[in-house]
């Protein structure tokens, strides 16, 4: 539904006092029928209106009219009296949502249903404390493609499963301080795509926007020193399949929605934390094209890894990767022009530099080995060979 605001100019009072709106904030107590006494709300310039209290933000009110439709009024503009029950009023809807936005409830039935068009490449479980995300980490899109800045990383499966799922709480509490994420999570994953692919912070471990240094594909995501394709931007590309649902759970355990809001309204105004609460007081994130694209603070409580302090602090607990080698250096001038599955193990890559092509061709066996073959742009080829359990270059 379209937000239509209808704007009442207070020419004595040289402001605008009143709008007719759509809000969505929690726990409204309104809805009312056609016979129902209104009451009568007197503002400070003798003006009237009628409407029974609905809902608060900031500082106004939000009355409920006949057939549904919704006035907001600034409590400043009302007479002293109204003024006061106002204010009351306010204090008592603040209290009781204060009450249900302390502790929020899990919803498992949500979690599931935003997993599950991306079953079985990615499974789910929980316990009383967590819900877990297991995947490959390979993604459901072609990847790498777009690159402009390479440190020849490539997409190889992770064993994200068992007790090295991503664990998702499923009673987020409110944090107190909201931890930035231009000054934390330097180190490992925020969130969880809902295609179990992790997702990692907006800026790098140099505090860059990974996007806009050409560090990452068409879809938001590349390869860290592990191999491990993750995404640094919000997947907006999944609501193409997930629609409306969840795109992804940040490890807060608070949903990340994207472009819409759940019931495919246009997104209501994001807090500082790039999210808000729904009509019903739960919260949520939203993904958006622009930094901070998903999560500028985490609003729900973490718990954070002591051993390194911030900003290369990471959320715990979270599932890890096991490299297969050691990284390598940037390939500088390298465009990545494609990334394909040539087999069910195994994987093509080919890039430019001033024109000329190079690639990198790699597959990986049932025993944890893996074997790669390099062609720079010269036609020079390299081949090299690992053990998946600790990153040692075979014999």
């Amino acid at each position: 539904m379209k937000q239509f605001r209808v704007f009442i100019r207070n020419l004595s009072m040289a402001g605008l006092f009143l709008f007719v709106t759509k809000m969505a904030i929690a726990h409204p107590g309104g809805h009312y029928l056609p016979n129902d006494v209104f009451n009568t709300w007197t503002l400070a310039s003798g003006r009237t209106i009628e409407g029974n209290f609905l809902m608060a933000h900031d500082n106004t009110i939000v009355l409920e009219q006949k057939g549904g439709g919704r006035i907001t009024v600034f409590v400043d503009l009302l007479s002293d009296q109204d003024k006061a029950l106002a204010l009351f009023k306010i204090r008592k809807y603040n209290t009781l949502n204060e009450q249900v936005r302390v502790n929020q409830p899990a919803d498992l039935s949500l979690l599931e249903s935003a997993f599950e068009p991306y079953q079985p490449a990615v499974t789910t479980s929980s316990d009383e404390n967590y819900f877990y995300v297991s995947s490959r980490g390979i993604a459901n899109h072609p990847m790498m493609i777009g690159i402009t800045s390479w440190q020849q990383q490539v997409p190889i499966p992770q064993n994200y499963s068992g007790s090295n799922a991503w664990p998702i709480p499923l009673r987020p509490v409110l944090a107190e301080t909201p931890m930035s994420t231009r000054n934390n999570f330097m180190r490992g994953a925020i969130a969880i795509a809902v295609n179990g692919i992790p997702i990692f912070n907006a800026l790098n471990n140099r505090g860059e926007d990974a996007y806009l240094i050409g560090e990452l594909d068409n879809w938001g995501g590349h390869c860290g020193k592990g191999d491990d394709y993750h995404y640094h931007t919000a997947p907006l590309h999944l609501s193409a399949i997930s629609l409306l649902k969840p795109i992804a759970f940040a490890l807060d355990g608070f949903a990340v929605y994207g472009e819409k809001e759940p019931d495919g309204s246009a997104v209501l105004p994001l807090d500082e934390c790039h999210g808000h609460f729904a009509a019903n007081g739960l919260y949520h994130y939203h993904g958006t094209k622009n930094y901070p694209y998903m999560i500028a603070a985490m609003r729900g409580k973490v718990n954070t890894d002591n051993k390194t302090p911030a900003p290369e602090n990471q959320i715990l607990p979270q599932a890890f990767t096991a490299p297969v080698r050691p990284p390598l250096k940037p390939l500088r001038g390298a465009v990545i022009t494609n990334c394909v599955a040539t087999a069910n193990n195994a994987f093509s890559i080919t890039y430019k530099i001033a024109g000329k092509n190079g690639s990198v061709n790699y597959y990986w066996d049932e025993k944890n080995s893996y074997y790669f073959t390099f062609i720079d742009t010269d036609g020079n080829q390299t081949t090299a060979s690992y053990e998946r359990r600790n990153g040692r270059k075979k014999d």
